[in-house]
């Protein structure tokens, strides 16, 4: 309903400021009232928005929709005047259709394979880990089946996940689990050294059935195991977005992985620590990066690798899904992504 009426009054907005160009004598007069319209579209955003998701997808409305038709609408108006502006509102209008179709419809399937090396003297052979963050779907279909095979085709010896991996908030909740478990049952989702689970912040409490009778384990509280010759943390989802949380040392290899990234801004020594949660910004703009990450790090460690202090990397996987619900279905300039993780002895 609010999507309804967001949309009802930008229409009138566009029309009236179709309406100021065609009856402005100069081009800085249309200017003008165009700004105004866009000002007013932003105060009519930000009064309707019903948390900041809503106010991207309303921004998405304006963005994609509202901006183009004013576009068109303005090339007709000053067809007449000047060819040079109406070809140029023409294929602004284009260009904004193509990145949205690109934004909405492509970007969001084109998953990519990302492979990070670390070397260690702690590991006396290669020890493979697959990374799977932020599935975070509410329709268990053709790319989450790709998904979890493309995870399974890259022969890891360990897995880990690092929650959010169904949409809160779905009417068909219940159904979407049982349809996930029967996935990981199907294609026998595991791997030699294990497979781990961390809750996200999209989890319900009963979450640990998401993996019933499946290859899969999930911690439930902070916790830690040893696996070949490696010691695992999963971390609960409230100390993975705890900013202060202190880990102490170990004598093997040591990962230590959870939802959010926060953590790694505390004391925690590991070797490596992993995290998905910012599904890397989900928007990201040249230069200035990504919009909005959900989380405390740094932008620059909102996504991909960071040497930290101390010899300890960072690796926060962009996800494989993307916001749902009352944000915009769309991902730019940040791919969904698997990541994999080769561990290889020092010197290899």
């Amino acid at each position: 309903m609010t999507d309804s009426l967001f949309n009802a009054l930008i229409l009138g907005l566009d029309a009236l400021v179709i309406a100021w160009v065609a009856r402005s004598k100069r081009v800085g007069m249309g200017l003008t009232g165009a700004a105004g319209g866009l000002l007013a579209a932003l105060v009519v955003a930000t009064f309707l928005q019903e948390g900041t998701f809503h106010l991207f997808r309303l921004l998405a409305y304006l963005a994609f929709a509202h901006t183009p038709l004013v576009l068109l609408g303005v090339a007709w108006i000053v067809r007449a005047r000047t060819k040079v502006i109406s070809g140029l509102c023409v294929s602004l209008a284009i260009v904004i259709w193509g990145v949205a179709g690109y934004a909405f419809i492509i970007e969001p399937h084109r998953l990519e394979l990302t492979v990070v090396q670390l070397h260690s003297t702690k590991v006396s052979h290669s020890i493979r880990v697959a990374i799977v963050a932020d599935l975070q779907t509410d329709q268990i279909g053709a790319y989450e089946r790709r998904a979890l095979t493309m995870v399974l085709d890259a022969e890891p010896d360990l897995i880990l996940m690092t929650g959010d991996y169904l949409h809160d908030n779905s009417a068909l909740r219940h159904q979407l689990a049982v349809d996930l478990n029967d996935l990981f049952g199907e294609i026998e989702f595991g791997a030699p050294m294990g497979a781990f689970a961390t809750r996200g912040n999209t989890e319900h409490n009963d979450w640990p059935q998401l993996f019933a009778a499946t290859r899969v384990t999930p911690f439930v509280g902070t916790a830690t195991i040893t696996v070949d010759e490696v010691d695992v943390t999963g971390l609960d989802l409230w100390d993975s977005f705890d900013s202060e949380l202190h880990i102490g040392p170990s004598e093997r290899f040591h990962i230590v992985f959870g939802h959010s990234p926060d953590f790694a801004l505390g004391t925690v020594d590991a070797d490596l620590l992993v995290a998905g949660h910012t599904h890397g910004g989900q928007i990201r703009l040249p230069i200035l990066g990504p919009i909005v990450t959900m989380a405390s790090v740094p932008r620059a460690w909102a996504a991909g690798v960071t040497g930290l202090a101390n010899g300890r990397t960072l690796v926060v996987s962009r996800g494989i899904g993307m916001e749902r619900g009352k944000a915009p279905r769309l991902r730019f300039l940040c791919r969904p992504e698997v990541v994999i993780v080769d561990i290889l002895p020092e010197g290899q």
